[in-house]
């Protein structure tokens, strides 16, 4: 059974609820009539809200029992609730907010699930078995692609434990305020994505020569990374005098990456506890659905991994601004609640610096799933984090000394967040989607949640999981969240592939640079 021959249904979320979203795939028309006596004045789209009752203008519209914004005007019970008629309330002031007061809910300990992983020297465990190119700055990018393409051709074949190469091209690197005090937030993140548990341990560098970020800066890192020894990593700098000629910087750097090469394929998957899983979990594309069905059984699912002594990231700093009031009463502690105003108050300076106006989240695509603002999203995003204590909060591209429920801060851009994520040491991520995106990520597998069997069937083959059979009755949010979890070790254990690893759908990588562009 589809959402498109069910009979009228709509969601209600809480009981305080005014408004629920049409299930229905193609919306209903007006006429319409529910089981319970409501009928729509209007034709309502599918995921969009239908007031449940009369909403007199400047009255509270209420869904998951919190208020998403006030009426534009008089909306009577049946009628249509476009992001036209929500007014934007104001974001939770920071300094009010209580901290650590809701003791998280005594969860029992899941013990004997396993993966097969690549265990490295410093305890880590990577899902794939990938030689990593550290680039210092942009210049080199067109080389370093170059590269990969020979290595994939020529030198991969000799070595069939190494499941491929990855080029880490990004945007920084040289005409930046090298010194700027934000300029820790790129350098960190590109020193900590070399030492991605996917990559092994093996540290090579392109460079060019005069770039503002030399590669001894980006091995040294910064005061709160763990610093790469230079007897440890590799570094080809293309200004070197000894390289006559482009065909002699490609030799050398095919030889240098021959060695790293040598050294990966002696690596083999070994059975793992699945508490030495670190996954990722970030929506994008996101939909009215999304709070109700993929995020809350990705939720489940981050709960699962905590119950084994996993760590689990959830991030999106603006996409969890707004609900923030749920969230730090869920903080293990007062100074982990700290933590997490800390990084909401950088990042809505951050934002203030640019004049940002909070209007422009959601997205026209988000609008047209049916979420109103970017509370409501915010409100669906933190279903993700389940109901795990926080155990700790990561400013942008840290990487965790904790385990359990992590909250990673990043940008909400998909593309920023999954980069920033990959730097804080993620190696497997869910990712959740009601409008659809063929986003993915070359340095670790991307399982995609679709929160529309609409989308699932007709992205077929790239939708990993299907959780719109929540919306439709055909599974609960725990049986979605038992599949999502049980998918997560079969992908970590090289069991099976994503679609975006199967086409190899893989997004460039997005370093968060919030210091000055000179």
């Amino acid at each position: 059974m589809t959402a498109s021959n069910l009979k009228p249904l709509f969601i209600k979320v809480h009981p305080t609820d005014n408004v629920a979203i049409i299930v229905n795939s193609g919306g209903l028309p007006k006429g319409t009539a529910f089981s319970d006596g409501l009928t729509l004045i209007e034709d309502v789209p599918q995921g969009h809200k239908v007031a449940l009752a009369d909403i007199a203008q400047g009255q509270e519209i209420l869904r998951y029992g919190e208020v998403i914004g006030y009426a534009a005007q008089d909306l009577p019970q049946g009628s249509w609730i476009d992001e036209s008629k929500v007014v934007l309330p104001k974001a939770p002031p920071l300094d009010t907010l209580p901290l650590a007061t809701r003791p998280a809910p005594k969860l029992e300990p899941l013990e004997g699930f396993t993966f097969e992983g690549y265990r490295n020297k410093d305890g880590s465990v990577g899902t794939k078995n990938l030689l990593g190119i550290t680039t210092s700055v942009h210049c080199v990018a067109g080389v370093v692609d170059y590269v990969v393409r020979l290595i994939e051709r020529d030198l991969l074949p000799k070595y069939p434990n190494v499941d491929g190469v990855v080029g880490l091209n990004h945007l920084y690197g040289c005409g930046v305020a090298i010194n700027a005090p934000a300029a820790v937030v790129p350098i960190r993140t590109i020193h900590n994505i070399a030492l991605n548990p996917n990559f092994g341990g093996e540290i090579m560098v392109v460079g060019l020569g005069c770039e503002k970020l030399q590669p001894t800066r980006l091995l040294d890192g910064t005061s709160d990374t763990i610093p790469i020894k230079a007897e440890n990593a590799t570094v080809n700098s293309l200004q070197d005098e000894q390289y006559v000629g482009f065909q002699e910087m490609v030799k050398a750097i095919l030889e240098t990456a021959d060695k790293h090469l040598a050294k990966l394929n002696a690596r083999q998957r070994e059975t793992c506890p699945a508490s030495d899983l670190v996954v990722g979990m970030q929506c994008g594309g996101s939909d009215a659905f999304s709070g109700v069905t993929a995020n809350p059984a990705v939720g489940f699912a981050s709960d699962l991994l905590v119950r084994c002594g996993a760590t689990v990231m959830f991030s999106e700093v603006t996409e969890v601004r707004d609900a923030i009031h749920l969230l730090t009463p869920r903080a293990a502690d007062e100074q982990v609640g700290k933590r997490l105003l800390e990084e909401m108050k950088w990042y809505d300076d951050y934002l203030d610096m640019g004049k940002t106006d909070r209007s422009a989240n959601p997205s026209p695509g988000n609008k047209k799933g049916g979420l109103a603002n970017v509370v409501e999203k915010a409100l669906g995003s933190i279903a993700k984090s389940g109901q795990s204590a926080i155990a700790e909060v990561l400013s942008p591209g840290q990487r965790p000394t904790k385990k359990g429920l992590i909250f990673a801060a990043t940008p909400a851009s998909d593309f920023v967040c999954g980069t920033q994520q990959l730097a804080s040491g993620i190696t497997v991520q869910v990712f959740t989607t009601g409008r659809g995106t063929p986003y993915g990520l070359a340095a670790l597998p991307v399982i995609k949640v679709a929160t529309r069997t609409d989308l699932a069937q007709r992205w077929f083959d790239l939708m990993d999981i299907d959780a719109g059979r929540i919306a439709t009755g055909e599974a609960t949010i725990e049986d979605i969240g038992w599949e999502i979890f049980r998918y997560i070790l079969d992908v970590a254990s090289g069991r099976k592939t994503t679609w975006s690893d199967q086409w190899g759908l893989h997004n460039a990588l997005s370093v968060f640079n919030p210091a000055p562009v000179t």
